[in-house]
């Protein structure tokens, strides 16, 4: 283990980085940009040791489930006739307060914002914002009456009844997280809130944040010339351009490059000889003990006592301050609400995440669906049978598992999520079996299959038409790649073109299960470098030529991202750090910890990203 600890800090050293002098292929041309690494400090081990104690007290306690009570409101006839009514009247009242121009609206704007207006929208604080966020944000607000806290804050105590030296260290330590993940969002190509990173632009250069920030700024997370934190609503347009065939594109040429994975992170060479030589391109290699040094600053934020009360108690402040504000606006913000035209919560643009594709159509959808397949494509080959090797179609399997289509209900379909699958994997994993057997799922909502996926697309097109027709809802639906073999991608991309699986209103996110011991122990694969190889190598390759993957190049167009998903009520016994096998080495039966996961798929994912702008 000491030996292959000192290979991966000496990783640095043997992977020699090319002069800045030489010159690359013509049409490529890799940006210069370094991950920042982590400098050794005398807090690491006291964050070591926070780790340390969190991971090992996690895997003594056991969480207690529950369910959190819901409570509906009632409102009895008279308080509903009570509120419509001032609904009303303040409608009426705003409608000419709104169109009125005279003085007399004037001195009721004057009036109105005179109480209670908070502090915050002084005349400094105006100087201080910009011009067209005020205007925009706060002019065009209806007059709400508003909260203000005041009163002389006692010598040492904050307003939320903190001493200041605790503040202080909370807010050290929350612009600290921030600067951690505005640092891995940037040099992975994500888009960070604006106001946010303004406001840790001006921390930049306060010593006690010194090289949080190094090796990336501004600069590099420019997009088309226009940084992440400046871009607008007007460079991401509502409405597509229409297509006829959006898979209809061209397929660039490719460059001039090899690729190697080693020890478990994709490396980009010049050439063959590159590779030989150990010298690859300069692009944002994240090393482990960057990665681990800042998981554990994140371990000691979580365990910080006055940091938590800090947050516990500003949260619930917070809280208070909102519902403070609808006790005494709600039935104005509801008047303005209605002076709103063609605006509802039907007509407002929705966007539904983190539903899976082969869920995404509801329980009676699916069965009008699986009924109509029975009825019009009965003598259609579906499937081949495992042991005897026979194709059958879709009327023979329903009749080995003796279902008709006029016995087939909701009830007995039972793909419905109910309160039984809160908190039990199992049970909601056995949901996606119709009538539970595995093999409808497989000819129903799979997209490799003996029919290449044909009814899965059929069935997701037309939840695509019902989320054309009502134009305002968006869906971000998700596909399953394993890393069980290198063609998963391919397959892919073949049954989403084949099929012209495509909507306006749907993109695509990748999630990858973690399922390495399922793997190993059917001897799919040897270790887990051959896991990451399968799911990322073709990504690399159609990055390098996208000649060589047609198809899936077509198809990543319509890709936002990735996950990592499985069961998280799984306790795990095995601690990532440096002492931890490499991929390359991991080949035990035992699954990696998530830690190990995430790592691996985030470092994999900036070198892409970087790759491939």
């Amino acid at each position: 283990m000491a030996e292959r600890s000192e290979r991966m800090d000496g990783r640095d050293d043997d992977l020699k980085r090319p002069a800045q002098d030489e010159i690359l292929s013509p049409t490529f041309a890799p940006t210069k940009l370094k991950f920042p690494n982590h400098i050794h400090t005398e807090m690491d081990e006291k964050f070591q040791q926070l780790a340390d104690t969190i991971l090992s007290r996690s895997t003594e306690i056991i969480g207690k489930e529950g369910s959190a009570p819901y409570e509906i409101p009632e409102y009895p006839i008279v308080e509903n006739e009570r509120k419509f009514y001032f609904e009303k009247q303040l409608s009426s009242r705003n409608r000419s307060r709104f169109f009125n121009t005279g003085d007399q609206a004037s001195a009721d704007h004057e009036r109105n914002n005179s109480v209670g207006k908070p502090s915050a929208m002084d005349s400094e604080s105006y100087q201080r914002m910009s011009s067209t966020d005020v205007y925009d944000e706060y002019d065009l607000a209806p007059d709400f009456q508003r909260i203000y806290i005041a009163g002389q804050e006692i010598s040492g105590i904050s307003s939320l009844g903190v001493p200041l030296h605790d503040l202080k260290e909370a807010s050290k330590s929350l612009v600290q997280a921030l600067m951690i993940r505005e640092k891995y969002m940037a040099m992975s190509h994500q888009s960070f809130p604006k106001i946010t990173a303004r406001f840790l632009q001006n921390l930049e250069d306060n010593e006690e944040f010194q090289g949080m920030k190094e090796g990336f700024g501004k600069g590099s997370t420019d997009v088309d010339g226009i940084p992440y934190f400046d871009r607008r609503v007007s460079d991401h347009p509502f409405h597509p351009p229409k297509k006829e065939d959006p898979f209809d594109i061209e397929v660039p040429m490719g460059v001039e490059c090899s690729l190697k994975m080693v020890q478990g992170l994709m490396y980009v060479y010049e050439n063959e000889e590159a590779v030989k030589n150990n010298t690859p391109l300069e692009l944002p290699y994240v090393q482990p003990k960057t990665f681990l040094a800042d998981q554990n600053i994140m371990y000691a934020l979580i365990s910080d006592g006055p940091l938590k009360s800090f947050c516990y108690r500003r949260l619930s402040y917070l809280s208070s301050k909102y519902q403070l504000h609808t006790l005494m606006n709600e039935l104005k913000e509801s008047a303005a609400q209605k002076e709103v035209p063609h605006r509802d919560f039907y007509n407002i643009r929705k966007v539904d995440t983190h539903v899976h594709a082969s869920s995404c159509m509801n329980q009676k959808h699916l069965l009008r669906f699986i009924k109509k397949k029975m009825k019009t494509c009965s003598d259609e080959v579906v499937c081949k049978d495992k042991k005897s090797g026979k194709e059958m179609t879709l009327a023979e399997v329903c009749e080995t598992m003796n279902i008709h289509s006029y016995e087939l209900s909701v009830d007995v379909l039972d793909v419905h999520a109910d309160r039984n699958t809160f908190h039990r994997f199992d049970k909601f994993n056995a949901k996606y079996n119709p009538i539970g057997e595995s093999r409808l799922r497989e000819i129903f909502i799979k997209t490799d299959n003996y029919i290449n996926g044909k009814y899965f697309g059929h069935v997701i097109k037309e939840v695509m038409e019902d989320l054309g027709e009502s134009k305002y809802q968006n869906a971000e639906y998700r596909l399953s790649i394993y890393g069980r073999s290198r063609d998963e991608w391919d397959k892919l991309a073949y049954w989403a073109i084949e099929n012209k699986i495509y909507s306006d209103n749907v993109r695509w996110m990748i999630q990858i299960p973690r399922l390495y011991d399922i793997y190993k122990s059917a001897k799919i694969v040897k270790n887990f470098q051959e896991i990451l190889e399968n799911i990322f190598m073709p990504l690399f390759e159609v990055t390098r030529n996208p000649q060589s993957h047609p198809e899936l190049h077509k198809f990543l167009i319509y890709v936002s991202g990735f996950d990592s998903v499985d069961d998280e009520s799984k306790t795990e016994h095995i601690k990532f750090d440096l002492e931890t096998p490499l991929p390359e080495d991991w080949c035990q039966d035992e699954n990696p910890p998530y830690s190990y996961y995430l790592y691996y798929m985030y470092a994999n994912i900036t070198v892409l990203n970087q790759f491939r702008r």
